[in-house]
């Protein structure tokens, strides 16, 4: 319910803060005293796009601020899933800043505007004449239905199921076409794959092949370098070893004269051991080193291989090529289990399309049973006020597609008047006949489902005396599971409010100036004579409005 608010700097609204109770408030005044500036500022909250002239001073900015007891309607989730601190007292701020910005914040929390239409549409519902187009429009006409048949688990179970129904026929969209597209290439790409499979790819062994093809290709060339090292070694005249043996058996004698020689001679001694170890290594390198034209070929082969399938794929390592050479493997495989995927997937869409198409029996069991019972009640209340004719004929015929909310499809036709044809309500009710159905089914959905806070501005333009009557037993009756507002010229339903506000414009310093105010009993009763006899008070129109008021 809508606990107070606050305007300021807004159209006529200098500064306003008001608190309002639950249950019937009333909003009287003249015309043009600013009833629907009231409702502008309000629509702001409510996620309406702002504009720059409604700030009655453009140097400053407006701020429009109400506060929201939410505890009876079930937000936790909407909050959650918008990012907003849960309150049960819950503040909406608007700010439009003289710049021309405008800034929106729950709980002091920035949101965009279709975050805050979104709970806006959950708080208030204003609902002027022209709004009773919506009784129209099927979406609405199936949420009358479905209120009264207690479809709102299922339908909840239903869009779970339809989610889930669309999200597999999204896919086997997609692995239909990626089918299509996969048998064009699949040849190819398998073509690919053998080929680098055939190339044997081992990870760097680039550098070790190139190596190798540099060896293998010059092995005449080494053979004579190591024949010459081990001659330069080993020769028994000039050879290394020979030299530095001698040099070791001089200095070793030597060594046993002076001690000063110790040290020359182990130098030369771990020469020798070097040097000797060297010539070793050589001698090994000329055993191991043979020309072998077959493995020659080999390496040369496959390092041309590495090199063609470098140019191919436009890489520079065999990495590259492994890397994609496991593309090609994934793209082959799932070509190749696309059938399986396909038919698994058709599989979950027939299973999905088999408990939706339960779940629509069960909605549209619940809506026939349902119907009769809106048609009984509506014509009740539509005798009371003033439309003891009204008939309608509700049929549901079972569709073939999965709409949003079940498979079927809704013809709901009015008749105003006793054996008149049945035609849509938009063809067949007035604007006043328009207004007076939607205030019956208001009443009938606020006995079944938790209704936002509902404002009917001027909704009982066109009627007078016992239907007046009527219409405020009905917003009376409703204001007692939730809070009820009526704009309002007449006084047979201003007199049932709980409590009364009225607008009325004022003169301050050449600036006039809208302001509300609520009216105690005794201002109620001049409030409701003027309503009757015009401004000038008569003691019979005093006496109704006492009549009225009690």
């Amino acid at each position: 319910m809508l606990k107070s608010l606050a305007i300021k700097n807004y159209a006529l609204i200098d500064h306003l803060d008001v608190d309002f109770n639950d249950g019937f408030t009333i909003i009287t005044g003249e015309t043009g005293a600013g009833k629907s500036i009231l409702l502008g500022g309000l629509s702001l909250i409510l996620g309406k796009r702002a504009d720059l002239n409604s700030l009655k001073n453009s140097d400053s900015k407006c701020i429009i601020e109400a506060v929201f007891d939410i505890s009876k309607y079930d937000l936790k989730q909407l909050f959650d899933t918008e990012d907003l601190d849960y309150e049960l007292q819950t503040i909406i701020r608007r700010e439009i800043l003289p710049s021309g910005k405008s800034r929106a914040f729950v709980n002091d929390s920035p949101v965009n505007l279709s975050s805050l239409q979104q709970l806006g549409n959950q708080l208030i519902d204003v609902h002027s004449q022209h709004q009773t187009l919506e009784l129209a429009k099927d979406d609405f006409q199936f949420q009358v239905i479905d209120a009264l048949a207690n479809n709102l688990k299922i339908l909840e179970n239903y869009t779970a199921h339809l989610l889930e129904y669309k999200s597999h026929k999204k896919e086997l969209t997609a692995l239909l076409h990626l089918k299509s597209e996969a048998i064009k290439e699949h040849d190819y790409n398998t073509f690919l794959l053998n080929e680098l499979n055939e190339a044997n790819l081992v990870e760097d062994e680039l550098e070790s092949l190139e190596e190798e093809y540099e060896t293998l290709n010059n092995v005449e060339e080494i053979q004579r370098g190591l024949s010459e090292a081990y001659h330069l070694l080993n020769d028994e005249q000039i050879g290394a070893i020979t030299i530095l043996n001698n040099l070791k058996t001089t200095f070793q004698r030597l060594s046993t004269l002076s001690s000063a020689y110790n040290d020359l001679f182990d130098r030369i001694n771990s020469s020798f051991i070097e040097i000797d170890d060297i010539f070793s290594e050589v001698s090994a390198y000329q055993d191991s080193v043979d020309a072998d034209p077959n493995r020659l070929d080999l390496v040369s082969s496959k390092l041309q291989t590495l090199n063609s399938l470098f140019q191919k794929h436009q890489v520079s390592s065999v990495t590259e090529l492994i890397e994609i050479r496991e593309s090609l493997e994934e793209k082959v495989g799932v070509t190749e289990n696309l059938d399986e995927s396909i038919s698994i997937t058709k599989d979950a869409i027939s299973k999905s399309e088999t408990k939706l198409n339960d779940l629509a029996i069960s909605i549209n069991a619940n809506r026939n049973k349902a119907i009769p019972i809106l048609v009984s009640q509506l014509k009740d209340i539509l005798t009371d006020l003033g439309m003891p004719n009204a008939d309608f004929d509700v049929k549901l015929n079972k569709g073939t597609d999965f709409y949003f909310n079940g498979k079927d499809e809704l013809s709901f036709q009015f008749s105003a008047n006793k054996g008149g044809s049945f035609s849509t309500l938009k063809k067949a009710a007035s604007g006043g006949e328009l207004s007076r159905i939607m205030l019956a089914i208001k009443l009938i959905l606020s006995k079944y489902i938790q209704l936002p806070t509902i404002m009917f501005d001027e909704i009982d333009t066109g009627v007078s005396g016992e239907i007046a009557h009527k219409m405020g037993d009905i917003m009376l009756q409703m204001s007692k599971t939730m809070q009820v507002f009526s704009i309002t010229h007449l006084p047979q339903i201003a007199a049932k409010g709980n409590s009364h506000f009225k607008v009325y414009k004022e003169d301050k310093e050449n600036v006039t100036q809208t302001n509300l105010i609520k009216l105690n009993y005794d201002d109620r009763i001049v409030e409701i004579a003027q309503m009757l006899g015009g401004s000038e008070l008569s003691s019979s129109a005093i006496a109704h409005a006492k009549e009225l008021l009690n």
